[in-house]
């Protein structure tokens, strides 16, 4: 994602660019294809709303600097209520074809096994949260400074034939979503209390993943716990979380509340394939089919994918980095993408469309300018530059976007009608604000960027 997006915005600003891929030279734990872009977890992009939502404006932000990752993702968009999911296949070979067709980019397949050369004067490193243990190695041994790690958890994967819908019902949450199509875009599997307790003794129960030795001590990313690491938390916590029945009413029995919901999600254009909303698991094979066909709808359940789980890598940022994504001990070396510390698609890809950009211009002779840490680019960028979240102390760890990132801003005390703001309203109100100023200062910086490419 983050290495697609760089080469396809250096290239777009006159540089020439060399795409150093390794597959299907050598594969990876959790890439299936020799593909671009291939998303290995979800299918979404999450929330594509822009003026409440702050990966909805990073959205936003990269569409409005040409980012070749959401166009491709605006093409193969499949529905998803207010979310911007794809399919996987269509989005990987779009991405693929551009950059394949485009006269400044140059694709070798090969695995660049340590550093580059030393002669190499502009690279990008974007190699993901699977980099080779050569490469962290070497970035270890020319900083002083270990790469930091957590576990990533993949969710299953089911041919929708296989789901029996006389249990199940067609719903996006509170019905969200312009068309009928994405206010149906999610299948839900109820659960009474004795389905949903006899399920979470399932979860705790079931054989996991056993770590190596070198693992144990490698934390998870919050944002992608696994479903039975959330279970043993607590009985209530997948009640209060993926499985949550709020916003959704059984179209089979209106009027019997459901205990919890498991949601699907369409993962293809052709709605043959679902995957399972929230559901990232480090369950072994044999058992998730045994757990998961626990869940009313699911009895039959045909597996396209299990889950799984892999280990993340991460550098120390905000020690290793300058303020234009730059390796201080060897300023030759960019680094983009999920690698830097940010988690999600659309956030490793932002960081290569920086890194990308940053890099065109320093070849090029421009100016170097970084976007306003007051824009959803911006806010992403300070946050691995300098580790700096607002209210928290700790070691530096990945971060998906969000407003706490962003500069405060005052939120309006009042509507416009008048009326007084309290509570989830004047929240609302404090949000779009805050878009508002981010989409300004975005295009001023954008307009800047472009006049000091014309020069």
């Amino acid at each position: 994602m983050a290495g697609c997006e760089a080469a396809w915005q250096a290239a777009g600003a006159g540089a020439r660019v060399v795409l150093h891929e390794m597959r299907p030279v050598r594969g990876t734990e959790a890439h299936q294809t020799d593909g671009l872009a291939e998303l290995v977890c979800s299918n979404s992009f999450r929330s594509d709303d822009h003026e409440t939502n702050a990966v909805g404006l990073l959205h936003e932000e990269m569409r409005r600097a040409g980012s070749l990752i959401m166009a491709k993702a605006d093409m193969a968009r499949v529905p998803a209520g207010g979310a911007l999911a794809v399919d996987r296949d269509v989005f990987s070979q779009a991405v693929t074809q551009a950059i394949e067709a485009h006269p400044n980019i140059e694709i070798v397949r090969e695995e660049i096994a340590g550093l580059p050369p030393e002669d190499w004067d502009s690279v990008i490193i974007a190699s993901g949260p699977l980099t080779s243990p050569a490469l962290a190695e070497a970035v270890h041994g020319l900083t002083g400074e270990g790469e930091l790690a957590f576990f990533d958890a993949i969710a299953p994967i089911i041919h929708a034939g296989s789901i029996d819908m006389g249990v199940a019902w067609k719903q996006s949450r509170y019905d969200k979503g312009e068309t009928e199509e994405d206010k149906a875009a999610y299948i839900n599997c109820p659960m009474d209390r004795d389905q949903y307790e006899a399920f979470i003794d399932a979860l705790i129960a079931a054989p996991k993943t056993e770590f190596k030795d070198w693992e144990k001590d490698t934390p998870y990313f919050d944002g992608c716990l696994p479903v039975e690491v959330m279970a043993e938390r607590g009985r209530e916590t997948l009640r209060h979380g993926p499985m949550k029945p709020r916003g959704l009413t059984n179209a089979h029995k209106p009027d019997d509340k459901p205990y919890a919901v498991v949601q699907l999600r369409q993962d293809n254009a052709l709605g043959t394939l679902f995957n399972m909303v929230g559901f990232q698991t480090k369950m072994k094979y044999g058992a998730q089919a045994d757990v998961f066909r626990m869940i009313p709808g699911l009895e039959n359940a045909s597996f396209a994918r299990l889950g799984g789980i892999h280990r993340n890598t991460f550098l120390n940022s905000p020690r290793l980095l300058d303020g234009v994504m730059r390796l201080k001990a060897r300023p030759s070396l960019r680094f983009a993408g999920q690698i830097t510390g940010v988690e999600g698609y659309v956030e490793s890809a932002a960081m290569g469309l920086l890194a990308g950009r940053f890099a065109a211009a320093e070849r090029l002779g421009q100016a170097l300018t970084p976007p306003p840490p007051t824009t959803a680019l911006g806010a992403l960028l300070t946050h691995i530059t300098t580790g700096h979240v607002p209210g928290r102390k700790g070691a530096f760890q990945p971060m998906n976007v969000n407003f706490g990132l962003f500069p405060e801003m005052e939120g309006p005390s009042r509507g416009p009608n008048g009326e007084r703001l309290r509570g989830a309203a004047k929240a609302q109100a404090k949000k779009r604000l805050m878009t508002a100023r981010a989409l300004a200062d975005h295009d001023a910086w954008l307009k800047g960027a472009m006049s000091q490419a014309a020069e």
